[in-house]
């Protein structure tokens, strides 16, 4: 118990508070100092009138303890107010008690719960909510492209909803936390061990410590983890708010652990001229009261201790109304809003206000170096002391920060995860009633109880997994079923050139010349006719262009064996049942749109793709298209697709689905569940795959392993060869054989008559020569 000693008046008013705290913890040995300092300083010299008498118990940390150190305050002490604990645990049971007996209880529990408020009216939250922390730890992450975390905490009450927070803010910057393991308030070595394997052995290298009860357990953990190696290179290492504030206050051998671990505490103005003043005292009386301790600066939890008991001083000398009585004492309470040592305070809804800036720090030798702040809203900013109005702020820390020293000391940045033969993969489920082989095939071995998969499909997802900057262990699935039973599982989980050498020396000569001038000249034109013929029949307009017009024609379609398909002719694009046909064949419903049964076929662009590739004429994309919402990031889109004749046009044809972008698409639906941490990161991977250009190889690759065949093999004969099925302009030798051989005769037969007539001429010189 403290009491003034000195009294200016003749009878001062007394005012007796009661104060539970952990006398064992170095939180505890500084706000017993903070509470004495400040009953102290309100009484000199201008409020002599009041003193301040201070009873404190001691709770050892444990719930009950503290509950019956209430209970001996209330009825022993008669104390008027309370202040402390500062777990959860403790609070929630003394709070009880307070209301009960209508005495005020300022907490210094972090993030009361708005039902306790409610339920305990005279429950005050005395400290800052610390909450905005776990934003920044989120930041931080999210500045150095880390995608999975770890979570290492207390099993208590407190730290769950603490771990809520946290995964709350992950994911607001699409990370993933994979894994918490709990650790009880009195481990042991061997548990430590233990649990520090099970995250060792697991990829994930991202570890965020959140032990606010017991520094003893934290610097355990530290020693443990060295021991295995566990503070070196690859490894990153993020403290919270109650654990990094006692940095200064830990043993050397722990501070030699923890080299390059990375901490955000609150932050708070200590250049002000009274929070000068208050540590320069502390430190000397810490230092006298405790000479076990290494460091005496105070941390936020003194001052806050500090500010705290202030604020009940000051509530006491408010008027008080007419009824008085302790409900009085609690509204002057709520009505509180003074400076103190750490800034504004003010009781709104039976709380403080919130911490928003923290402190981002970096263990380095016996101490550690201040990276920067980080405040909620704004962002990270250079940590210019006594500069903060006019700081400016980055969304990155990487924008504002020096250089970090990371475990290990690496001269890179850690990427965040390593392989691990253990991770449990993610499962990919493959459809086996595959209609196009070229994208996906599947082969079961029943012996092996194995499957292996190729194509398209699978050479892109193998292409985007290479791309992701995390590993990501993945096993192929058989699925017996349709694409809906599918996603609901995942919902549940050269220049020829001739030259001729003729000369003109007789009329044979001009005569062969003239015809191989002709047949020149015919192939020429035939070509020139071949080539245009080409260019025009894509351009033709088709006659039917669009949707519309199949409908006003109320002509029947088509669609490929899928489930959404369906559903969207029938409900968004309003076709008939009656006039919608199901194929499970490709080349059924080709020949059907070739024939006329069918005056269009809906199917995705991917499949039409390598129909366009086998049946390689008479078709083509038409300018209408659709896009479909899907599941998760999948979404869809339809195009046309024209057949077209080289004079007619016959039939359409529209098709597609769209994933990520228009050419990236897959014949069997890989999807992720919507709001799947994963979707970014392999949105990310396959935009890269396509800018790389891998994604227009795979797919020329894919193209041209297919062989042109034209029609005839769609009709099944030839009969088309040169009627309304043929549309093959190409043209070869076999197409001018009449010309060739007409061309070769006249030149035979020239040559032949110029030897016969030039034996005759020699014949008859010679017979002149004898004569």
């Amino acid at each position: 118990m403290i009491t003034s000693t000195e009294a200016a008046v003749t009878n001062p008013s007394t005012f007796r508070i009661g104060a539970i705290v952990d006398e064992t913890s170095r939180i505890g040995k500084e706000q017993i100092l903070a509470m004495q300092m400040a009953a102290k300083d309100f009484q000199d010299p201008a409020n002599q009138s009041l003193v301040l008498d201070m009873y404190i118990t001691d709770s050892k940390g444990e719930p009950l303890q503290a509950a019956l150190s209430a209970q001996e305050l209330v009825n022993s002490s008669q104390v008027k107010a309370i202040v402390g604990p500062c777990s959860w645990e403790e609070t929630s049971l003394v709070a009880q008690i307070a209301t009960k007996n209508q005495i005020p209880l300022l907490s210094f529990a972090d993030s009361t719960p708005r039902w306790a408020r409610e339920r305990w009216p005279f429950l005050i939250q005395a400290s800052s909510s610390k909450s905005a922390q776990m934003k920044a730890i989120a930041a931080i992450i999210q500045s150095w492209n880390w995608h999975q975390v770890s979570v290492i905490t207390e099993d208590v009450e407190s730290s769950t909803k603490a771990v809520l927070q946290l995964s709350t803010a992950l994911r607001q910057v699409n990370v993933q936390l994979v894994d918490v393991i709990t650790l009880p308030p009195s481990s042991n070595p061997s548990l430590l061990s233990h649990q520090l394997e099970s995250l060792k052995v697991r990829p994930c290298r991202v570890f965020v410590v959140h032990l606010s009860s017991s520094t003893a357990l934290a610097e355990q953990l530290f020693r443990t983890a060295m021991d295995m190696k566990m503070l070196e290179r690859d490894y990153v290492w993020i403290t919270t708010h109650a654990f990094t504030s006692l940095l200064h206050t830990f043993h050397p051998s722990t501070i030699s652990a923890m080299q390059g671990v990375i901490g955000v505490k609150g932050h708070f103005r200590e250049t002000k001229p009274r929070y000068q003043s208050f540590s320069k005292r502390f430190r000397r009386r810490f230092s006298s009261a405790h000479p076990d301790e290494s460091n005496h600066e105070p941390s936020i939890f003194a001052v806050e201790a500090y500010d705290a008991v202030w604020a009940l001083a000051l509530s006491l000398l408010r008027p008080s109304n007419v009824t008085g009585g302790q409900e009085d004492l609690l509204n002057k309470l709520l009505l509180c809003n003074f400076n103190g040592l750490v800034g504004n305070v003010q009781f709104t809804v039976q709380k403080a206000g919130s911490l928003n800036t923290f402190e981002v720090i970096n263990v380095i030798g016996k101490s550690y170096n201040g990276l920067g702040l980080w405040t909620d809203g704004h962002g990270f900013s250079e940590n210019t002391v006594g500069e903060e109005e006019t700081a400016t702020y980055f969304s990155s820390m990487r924008d504002i920060m020096g250089h970090v020293i990371w475990p290990g000391r690496p001269r890179y940045s850690p990427k965040g995860w390593t392989p691990s033969p253990i991770s449990e993969p993610i499962i990919i489920g493959i459809p086996t009633e595959s209609i196009f082989k070229q994208f996906v095939d599947i082969e079961l071995d029943p012996v092996q109880n194995t499957i292996s998969a190729k194509g398209y499909a699978i050479d892109l997802f193998e292409k985007a997994v290479e791309q992701l900057p995390f590993y990501l262990p993945y096993e192929f699935r058989a699925f017996n079923g349709t694409y809906n039973a599918l996603v609901q599982q995942i919902y549940l989980k050269v220049t020829n050139k001739t030259q001729t050498g003729l000369k003109l020396h007789s009329n044979l000569s001009r005569m062969a010349l003239v015809v191989w001038l002709f047949m020149a000249l015919a192939i020429t034109q035939t070509y020139t006719a071949n080539l245009s013929s080409i260019l025009t029949v894509p351009k033709l307009e088709p006659a039917i262009d669009n949707v519309e017009s199949i409908q006003m024609r109320r002509a029947n379609i088509g669609y490929l064996k899928v489930t959404y398909v369906a559903k969207y002719l029938e409900e968004v694009l309003h076709f008939s049942p009656k006039k919608v046909k199901e194929y499970t064949s490709p080349e059924d419903s080709m020949r059907d749109l070739h024939e006329g049964v069918i005056a269009a076929v809906f199917m995705e662009r991917p499949w039409a793709k390598i129909l366009l590739a086998r049946y390689c004429t008479g078709f083509t994309i038409a300018k209408q298209s659709f896009k479909v919402g899907g599941f998760g990031f999948v979404s869809l889109q339809i195009s046309s697709f024209l057949h077209l004749n080289p004079i007619l046009v016959l039939n359409v044809f529209l098709t597609n689905k769209w994933y990520f972008t228009e050419q990236f698409l897959f014949d069997e639906l890989q999807a992720f569940a919507k709001g799947s941490p994963w979707l970014p990161y392999v949105t990310e991977a396959l935009v890269k795959v396509t800018e790389s250009g891998q994604l227009r190889d795979l797919e020329i690759d894919m193209i041209a392993s297919q062989k042109c065949v034209g029609n005839d093999e769609l009709l099944g004969d030839s009969s088309s060869e040169a009627g309304y099925g043929s549309s093959n302009p190409s043209l070869g030798a076999d197409s001018f054989w009449m010309l060739f051989v007409f061309t070769a005769g006249t030149s035979t037969l020239a040559l032949l008559m110029f030897m016969y007539w030039s034996e005759d001429e020699l014949y008859d010189s010679s017979s002149s020569v004898v004569k």
